[in-house]
């Protein structure tokens, strides 16, 4: 007899926005401060939130939390131990899953909180080598507790807006998927998840999408088409991060220029002109730090003209990181950058780069042990697909961002020396929060249109 086949599928969304118009709650617009430094006056901000046409708004899922209340978390503060481990695992991600001829971006934390969520409900050698991968063998009881504590403790203001929501959506028949309390108490304690028990029906299919286009501020209108009859599970980690540049750009800086490609070929595009005052100076790489309102800040390395930007990545570690963003907190050299305006779109399926950094079981029908989400009579759970989409938006007043990745569970000072960086070839760029300086975000920029 076949073996029967049962799909569960976990998609986490992440959505970053770092645009002007600041707000999170649908049509409601904050214009917000000019810009401090002298860089000058910038155009009055337009509003690009999306104009959201309401869909069917009734909620017919049922709250499977209704007899689970969150517990008061343990948290744990970020100290060397995770931070050390954070910037390692987002690294050795980035180098796994960066493309050799196109633009790449991932988001660690996304998949970070997508995976620790996930491991949550795992056991045995499956577990053991998640913890492996995502914490360098910090126990899940206690990486729980650090992204409890780091999550809650990332900054958020009007101008530098970040949220972050979790749900869970259970398939509402027990006799295919009987789920485990304590996979969502876990999740409810340390990610403030929310459960649902619905039909899995076309009610459900806008349910779902109605609350990814309420938490991401209608940025992302949907994120599922139809729910099919394998499906039955949906983990969803919706992120909105708005922020602005401290110093935004004057209308007047931004000129036409050309932008030599990985290929060789020149594309005239938008460059941004601004002096910044956190100079990276490494044996292989230039780069600088242009700080966002609120804590959060945008990281440029430019390798050297000898050295392709594969190479350079190669070298790239989660300590060496992290030392070279403090590095050059200690450097008084004025930059002169010139930063092209891009956006993009990228998708990576993580299966290889994960199995690769050692999370092997769980992509394996045979041994993967998944059974602390629950049980089910037809089949062993195991990870068959992890997708990670993501977008970015580089403009004169901020960054504009989002990440959604998929997890597809189956069965079976002196005078300043002046230098000049031009960004007009292809370089490395991150996104960090100023507190750690992991990267939220990390990408390539190897061509533009």
């Amino acid at each position: 007899m076949k073996k029967a086949r049962f799909l569960i599928i976990v998609l986490i969304l992440t959505a970053i926005s770092a645009i002007i118009s600041g707000c999170f709650a649908p049509g409601n617009t904050v214009n917000p401060p000019y810009p401090k430094s002298s860089i000058g006056k910038v155009e009055e901000p337009t509003n690009h939130s999306p104009s959201i046409e309401p869909r069917n708004t009734t909620m017919a899922a049922a709250d499977l939390l209704s007899n689970i209340t969150a517990a008061a978390a343990q948290g744990k503060t970020a100290d060397t131990s995770f931070t050390e481990s954070m910037a390692d695992f987002s690294l050795k991600l980035f180098k796994e899953s960066v493309a050799d001829t196109e633009n790449s971006l991932i988001s660690p934390l996304s998949v970070m909180l997508a995976l620790a969520m996930t491991a949550n409900g795992a056991g045995g050698d499956t577990l053991a080598q998640m913890e492996a991968v995502l914490g360098g063998g910090i126990p899940l009881g206690d990486l729980n507790e650090y992204l409890y504590s780091y999550t809650k403790g990332l900054p958020s203001e009007e101008s530098a807006k970040l949220q972050i929501a979790n749900s869970i959506w259970f398939r509402d028949n027990e006799n295919r998927l009987i789920v485990e309390p304590t996979f969502l108490q876990r999740n409810a304690d340390y990610y403030s998840a929310s459960a649902y028990s619905a039909a899995f029906d076309g009610q459900t299919v806008d349910d779902i999408n109605n609350w990814v286009e309420a938490k991401t501020d209608g940025m992302i209108d949907k994120i599922i088409d139809e729910i099919e009859e394998q499906h039955m599970l949906f983990l969803i980690n919706a992120i909105t991060f708005d922020a602005e540049w401290e110093n935004m750009y004057w209308s007047t800086s931004v000129k036409q220029d050309y932008f030599t490609d990985i290929n060789g070929e020149k594309t005239k595009t938008n460059f941004m002109y601004s002096s910044e005052h956190r100079y990276i100076n490494e044996d292989m790489v230039q780069g600088f730090i242009k700080p966002y309102v609120g804590g959060y800040s945008f990281v440029a390395l430019l390798p050297n003209e000898d050295i392709s930007i594969k190479s350079y990545i190669e070298t790239l570690t989660g300590s060496g990181f992290l030392n070279m963003i403090e590095r050059s907190k200690e450097d008084s050299t004025e930059v002169d950058a010139v930063m092209p305006k891009f956006e993009y779109e990228y998708m990576t399926q993580m299966n290889d780069a994960l199995a690769t950094l050692g999370m092997r079981d769980a992509f394996n029908g045979d041994i993967a042990d998944f059974s602390a989400i629950g049980t089910s009579p037809e089949g062993n759970l195991f990870v068959s697909e992890v997708l990670h989409k993501t977008f970015i938006s580089v403009t004169e007043r901020g960054t504009r961002a989002g990440a959604a990745t998929s997890v597809a569970i189956d069965a079976q000072s002196a005078p300043m020396e002046v230098v000049s960086i031009r960004l007009d070839r292809p370089f490395i760029y991150a996104i960090i929060d100023d507190a750690t300086n992991l990267p939220i975000f990390i990408g390539t920029l190897l061509t533009v249109k």
